[in-house]
């Protein structure tokens, strides 16, 4: 994909002249930038970082990676800023409108970009696959029949998107749309009755937290990607600044958009949990965002949920129109988590009834 033309939207990957491998995150960037997450490190790189690593190393041609063994640690995350601060610096970016620094690579350091989308276009058009290519091929065929969602609301990500997989790869799919990620949430769950999937827990930490599914013998997950009119933010429309940390109960009043990252939960009936979290009235967040991918879709309407975050203020520069938030997976507090307590009376998907 011509990388002038390419718009990034949460979940695209990218190649770096450096030779690391990004994600993209989110959907509002400066005009020059990309907001994004590290995910492989090359091998010759790796003794840079004093962190943990997978044992797997993956290869593509003669370049091997490493994979941090946390993504969203904030631990990691501190250490990442160093290593780029030191010896990448175009990696970095102090964001105005979020008074932190950020990991924001410049377009001129990407030399190859991989959207979804297009990485399972490449791949149908292969004339030669190995055995989890063609489980992945398969299985995507599969879930556009029975859910009736067009092949091409699909796409692939994950190490078969970058020709990277190794024997323990998994099957990452991606959906594209609000829309269409609940019709498939629905087919799941009739295709596990079936018989023709299975599925184990993720995170049995986490109440509900979305399954992965296992779809002979390998195991895969899938996430929503906005399709381009879903896209209702832009980079400099508001100017967020840190409150304090806070640990609350709360109630769900909107998931239309919680199975996005970020994800965005309304919320109401805040009831702090400690003397700390004691908030005025009018500092009260009316909204819940999750920059961690495990808390996406976990809660629905009239759900109680428990939360530790960061409050924030948001101002919307057109209008001076203020709010409050809080942000779980701020980058600075490992402790930050979205812990359903109950469920109210929506009604549930069948994905959610089966864990």
């Amino acid at each position: 994909m011509a990388i002038k033309t390419w718009m990034p939207v949460d979940g695209d990957a990218f190649f770096t002249q450096d030779g690391f491998v990004f994600y993209t995150f989110s959907y509002e960037h400066p005009a020059d930038r990309v907001f994004a997450f590290l995910k492989y490190i090359p091998s010759k790189h790796q003794n840079l970082f004093t962190i943990d690593y997978l044992p797997t190393r993956w290869k593509l041609g003669s370049s091997e990676f490493v994979r941090p063994r946390h993504l969203y640690s904030a631990t990691n995350f501190s250490k990442f800023r160093e290593v780029f601060r030191a010896s990448f610096p175009d990696y970095l970016y102090n964001c105005p409108y979020r008074a932190k620094e950020l990991i924001c690579p410049t377009r001129s350091t990407i030399k190859r970009v991989h959207t979804p989308s297009q990485s399972l276009k490449a791949l149908l058009q292969r004339k030669s696959r190995n055995r989890l290519q063609n489980l992945a091929v398969e299985l995507v065929d599969l879930l556009s029949s029975a859910s009736n969602i067009p092949m091409d609301d699909f796409g692939v990500h994950g190490s078969i998107a970058l020709c990277m997989e190794t024997d323990q790869s998994d099957i990452d799919l991606v959906v594209y749309g609000a829309d269409n990620f609940r019709r498939l949430e629905d087919t799941m769950n009739k295709q596990r009755i079936e018989g023709t999937l299975g599925n184990v827990l993720s995170n049995e930490a986490v109440p509900r937290s979305r399954p992965h599914f296992h779809f002979k013998g390998k195991t895969f997950i899938y996430n929503a990607v906005r399709k381009t009119e879903e896209i209702n933010v832009r980079y400099g429309d508001r100017r967020f600044s840190a409150v304090a940390p806070v640990r609350f109960r709360c109630r769900v009043t909107a998931n239309s958009e919680a199975m996005f990252r970020p994800a965005a939960y309304g919320i109401a009936d805040y009831e702090p949990l400690d003397s700390d979290s004691q908030l005025e009235g009018n500092h009260k967040p009316s909204s819940l965002v999750s920059m961690i991918g495990l808390y996406r879709n976990i809660a629905r309407k009239d759900d109680q949920i428990e939360v530790s975050g960061i409050l924030e203020k948001a101002e919307e520069l057109t209008t001076g129109k203020t709010s409050f938030q809080v942000v779980v997976g701020s980058g600075t507090n490992e402790n930050e988590y979205i812990q359903p307590v109950s469920i109210g009376k929506a009604p549930r998907s069948g994905a959610e009834s089966i864990v």
